[in-house]
């Protein structure tokens, strides 16, 4: 098409105006300025395209035309088409106008029909509401009765003795409770009388329940097997909800633990004797008096019988009454809840203390009969031993039940009197035979050994101490517990032997008293609970120890010669007046020094042996040597003392020595020649006359 446009231009060129040249060149521009993009160009040329037009000049002029006449024909048949259109509307509006006056005529009948019927239709809008009052009225009284009032035959249930004991009744008793604690709602209202009809009615029922469920359990009791552990779990819960009643709770209570005291004490005799007043015994069972042949197994036996008794007892005890955790406290506290005149104490319910004092009522025949036997077991005794050690395993037994079922039960106070009493008698049997000790033990031994008396003292502690050894005492308080024993056994028979020793001489009564202390701590000492004994021991035999050294250390000075001259160097100073003084001693005259340097050669070859045979008494005898080789040592310082002594005289009499000191090591060859020369030639010397040295001596006493 643009190719055309110039075309037709030069056609039409030379016959136009301006003015119509201008109109073409704005249609033109228009033409050419429109977007291709524009709906309504787009539409347009897809018309063109489907009309199926040729860019012809006779096309191009008629084209206008055409599609006005087109516009014209469209717009004829659409007048047609709505010339039908309003016909039909018509009859539709003729339609109309009859349905309306029809609906006029209706509503009209209706209106009038309503008028007649008015008086009707509001007498049954009345009636039905009434019926619909009643019917609630109906549901409200059914729903009542249901809640707050029992059957005929669930009051048989209920209150029946005749009536089996079954789920139903526990259902039932928790039923009435609920009515009895929801009458306190129907209080609240302004007409009472209802609220407390049903509240006395419901008291009466659920009063009648806890008798039947009362004696239905102390019937039951009677034939419960507590030693059967697969206890019966109605019964357990039968329990708990008789505990909401603790009048009726305790009184059942009291009822059982009377018929499980006989039957305990019953089973204790049995035990003992074979035979049994209530129920048969069994033949293969061994009576206890028959088989314990002595009172320490008798009575084991039977403290192991009232052990066994008591921890089965608890067990089952457990097991029936508090199986469920705190169900049992929680009825009891129910119960005192809602009966507060009955409740003693203001304390809350401990179940474990209630089951252990059950447990103590239980055990009180036993307990008395426990006491019994033992005391009269523990009266015929001689034996302090004996005695001893059934007092220690009475605390052993003590301390092991003692957890079990508490300090405050009749068992524990029962096992406390006897142990009392064990040890009473143990302490009269110890008297008796400290003063049979004191006037049979009248003289030491010959060999000054430990006495007979004392060795079976040893003998009777050391079982003592091996029987408190295996208790079950605190290790804090082993040693302060074993003190009065300690005091009455032993101590009484070392006071005598401590009293024989002063009737012997020196060194006699101290290798005596070495003896005793030694063979006394030589048993206690493997106890870790004489730590305080073994101490005072170890004091006295060190003191006495130490008595023997200064003995024997004085025989080395007498026999030797050495004391003389000792006793005489000992107020000596060191100075040269008082050692010049020295020669002039009757001790050091010649004469007196040979002898006493011959004494001294005398007494070496042999002091050792002379000196234990002091000491050959005493039964230890690495002690004996250990005191022998003390008092050499002592013995050889004093000689050191007077050799330094002699050593300083001849010093200041040769003028060798300012100070009059000189060392005790001599030489050997000059000491040998025997003499020195000095201020006086060819004098004799004090060494001459007394040439043993210290190191000699040591050699020779070693």
């Amino acid at each position: 098409m643009s190719q055309d446009f110039p075309e037709a231009y030069d056609d039409r060129s030379g016959g136009l105006t301006s003015q119509r040249s201008n109109a073409l060149s704005n249609k033109l521009t228009g033409v050419l300025s429109a977007s291709y993009a524009d709906s309504e160009i787009r539409d347009s040329l897809h018309f063109l395209d489907l009309k199926n037009v040729q860019n012809t000049p006779d096309l191009r002029r008629k084209l206008r035309q055409d599609l006005q006449k087109e516009v014209i024909d469209c717009n004829g048949s659409i007048v047609k088409e709505f010339g039908q259109v309003a016909e039909q509307l018509k009859r539709i509006g003729s339609t109309i106008a009859s349905l309306n006056k029809c609906c006029e005529d209706m509503r009209r009948h209706v209106a009038a029909a309503r008028r007649e019927n008015a008086p009707v239709l509001d007498e049954a809008s009345t009636l039905l509401a009434q019926r619909e009052d009643l019917e609630k009225k109906k549901r409200l009284l059914g729903a009542f009765n249901k809640y707050f009032i029992l059957s005929e035959e669930e009051l048989m249930v209920l209150t029946s003795t005749t009536e089996h004991m079954d789920e139903q009744f526990f259902t039932l008793l928790a039923r009435i409770k609920q009515i009895h604690s929801d009458c306190r709602v129907l209080l609240g209202s302004e007409n009472q009388r209802l609220g407390l009809e049903l509240m006395d009615q419901s008291s009466r029922h659920l009063n009648q329940g806890y008798q039947k469920l009362y004696r239905w359990i102390q019937k039951e009791f009677k034939t419960l097997d507590l030693e059967n552990l697969q206890i019966n779990a109605f019964i357990r819960r039968s329990l708990r909800t008789l505990a909401e009643r603790p009048a009726l709770f305790e009184s059942c209570l009291d009822s059982f633990s009377e018929a499980r005291g006989h039957i305990l004490t019953d089973g204790f005799y049995s035990a003992i004797t074979g035979s049994s007043r209530t129920q048969d015994t069994d033949p293969m069972m061994k009576p206890i008096e028959l088989h314990a042949h002595d009172a320490l197994r008798y009575i084991g036996d039977m403290l192991a019988w009232t052990h066994s008794a008591t921890v089965s007892e608890r067990e089952a005890l457990e097991s029936l009454f508090i199986a469920e955790g705190d169900e049992m406290a929680k009825g009891v506290q129910a119960g005192r809840h809602s009966e507060p005149w009955s409740v003693t104490d203001s304390e809350s319910f401990d179940s474990r203390q209630a089951l252990s004092d059950l447990v103590n009522r239980n055990m009180a025949g036993v307990a008395r009969a426990l006491r019994q036997r033992v005391e009269q077991a523990i009266q015929g005794q001689s034996d302090p031993v004996t005695v001893y050690k059934i007092a220690n395993l009475i605390s052993f037994y003590c301390v092991t039940l003692v957890k079990l079922i508490g300090g405050e039960s009749s068992i524990m106070e029962t096992l406390s009197s006897i142990e009392t009493s064990a040890m009473r008698q143990f302490e009269a049997l110890q008297s008796d035979q400290t003063a049979a000790v004191q006037a049979e033990l009248t003289n030491a031994p010959s060999d000054l050994s430990i006495p007979d008396v004392l060795d079976e003292t040893l003998s009777q502690l050391k079982a003592l101490l091996k029987s408190y050894e295996s208790s079950l005492a605190p290790d804090e308080s082993r040693e302060e517990g074993f003190q009065p024993v300690l005091s009455q056994t032993l101590k009484p028979v070392l006071d005598v032997c401590e009293t024989l020793s002063k009737d012997l001489d020196m060194p006699a009564n101290r290798l005596f008293l070495l003896n005793c202390y030694i063979a006394t701590k030589r048993t206690v000492q493997a106890f870790n609970f004489t730590h305080s004994l073994v101490e005072q021991l170890d004091a006295s035999i060190e003191s006495s120890t130490a008595n023997l050294i200064d003995y024997q250390h004085a025989f080395f000075l007498h026999v030797s010669g050495l004391h003389p001259l000792l006793t005489a160097l000992i107020p000596l100073s060191d100075s040269s007046e008082d050692l010049l003084t020295i020669p002039t001693l009757p001790p050091f005259q010649p004469t007196a020094l040979t002898e006493a340097s011959q004494t001294l050669d005398e007494f070496l070859p042999s002091a050792l042996i002379d000196a234990l045979e002091n000491l050959k008494r005493l039964k230890d005898i690495n002690l004996a040597g250990q005191i022998t080789s003390e008092a050499a040592d002592r013995f050889c310082e004093d000689f050191e003392f007077v050799e330094g002594k002699l050593v300083a005289v001849d010093a200041v009499m040769e003028g060798g020595s300012e100070d009059g000191e000189r060392s005790g090591d001599e030489d050997e060859g000059s000491r040998n020649k025997g003499l020195v020369r000095g201020g006086k030639e060819g004098a004799l010397l004090l060494r001459d006359l007394y040439p043993r040295t210290s190191g000699e001596i040591r050699v020779l006493l070693s």
